[in-house]
């Protein structure tokens, strides 16, 4: 460790690329870390009223800014120069400025802003609306709503396709993925799944729709026929199947795996996509909620909602390779370019 500190000073006046290729060819044991020297990750402190900034070069917080009560979800705009933070206990969506980390504004939202996801041209934003059971669409440029979307009770997970003409909402009461045509913004298919739905996630490539079931214990794959055609459960040894509660997912960026936080079971489950089996079972912190890769797809970040830190995985060697400390109670987590 040491050495890798005294080759990094040694290089601290070359430019960053020239240092990676000088300095990693010195010492190829710090190259790992390099790879996310570029990257800007936001973790949403739900009990702490808080954003923690963390510097993936460094791997700590360097930043903890104060916003809003019950931050959950969050998301970037595409240039990642706003933080969009649902500001559950104030009814509202907050815009955090990136650079300065002030608030300079919000949106409307409707009751308790639970998740959000941006469209691909960056003009909408929609998010869940857990106490009105409603889908609110916003106008980024005018921050005003734009449509209310009906949907069933306590909706939470939010994501588009990769086309962005179909918005996915879970109702976590109704046990239901809504699909929503985002000209008409209007439902035109409800597949029931597995009790308590928390996330959902397309496929890259589109094909399929993934959705997590907290309380049933699974994940749901949804063809393009808006069927069911296949439900994956897990065992992880030595823990009740209660204990088992899958939240978050995320796909890698090739579509081959699947990461997907278990909750209370401390655990990340590794799933390959084309045989819908699970490789492995990572352990985190407690309570596993939210994940976010590093834009290179190298790095993926998980919250630990009651150990209150970040779990770090190396994608390519499926292994934690650290535990940063956050604010209280984090959820929702997303990465940005420098």
């Amino acid at each position: 460790m040491q050495t890798a500190m005294m080759l990094r000073r040694g290089c601290k006046a070359a430019p960053r690329i020239a240092r990676a290729f000088a300095c990693g060819a010195l010492f190829l044991g710090a190259w790992p870390m390099a790879s996310a020297l570029a990257f800007t990750a936001y973790v949403s402190n739900e009990k702490g009223n808080s954003i923690s900034v963390i510097d993936t070069d460094k791997l700590e917080v360097t930043q903890t800014v104060k916003v809003g009560r019950r931050p959950r979800g969050i998301a970037l705009t595409q240039d990642g120069g706003q933080l969009f933070i649902c500001s559950g206990d104030d009814n509202a969506i907050q815009i955090l400025d990136t650079k300065t980390l002030t608030i300079i504004g919000k949106m409307p939202s409707g009751a308790d802003p639970e998740l959000l996801v941006l469209s691909p041209d960056g003009k909408l934003l929609y998010t869940s609306n857990e106490n009105d059971n409603l889908v609110t669409a916003i106008d980024v440029a005018t921050r005003k709503a734009v449509a209310e979307i009906p949907v069933g009770v306590e909706p939470e997970g939010m994501t588009l396709s990769p086309d962005g003409k179909v918005l996915v909402n879970t109702s976590e009461t109704t046990n239901m993925a809504h699909l929503i045509d985002t000209q008409t913004r209007k439902i035109f298919a409800n597949v029931l799944v597995d009790a308590r739905p928390r996330a959902a996630q397309y496929t890259p490539d589109g094909s399929e729709l993934w959705v997590t079931s907290e309380v049933g214990g699974t994940v749901s794959v949804i063809g393009a026929d808006h069927k069911v055609k296949q439900k994956i459960a897990f065992a992880v040894p030595g823990l009740a199947k209660e204990a088992i509660q899958p939240v978050g997912l995320r796909f890698t960026p090739d579509g081959s795996k699947v990461f997907v936080a278990l909750g209370p079971a401390n655990r990340v489950a590794v799933i390959d996509v084309a045989s819908k089996t699970v490789e492995k079972y990572l352990l985190v912190g407690q309570r596993v909620w939210q994940l976010a890769f590093t834009p290179d797809g190298k790095f993926l970040y998980a919250t630990n909602g009651v150990s209150n830190d970040v779990s770090v995985i190396d994608v390519g060697k499926l292994k934690v390779v650290k535990s940063i400390a956050v604010g209280s109670f984090p959820w929702g987590v997303a990465i940005a370019k420098e």
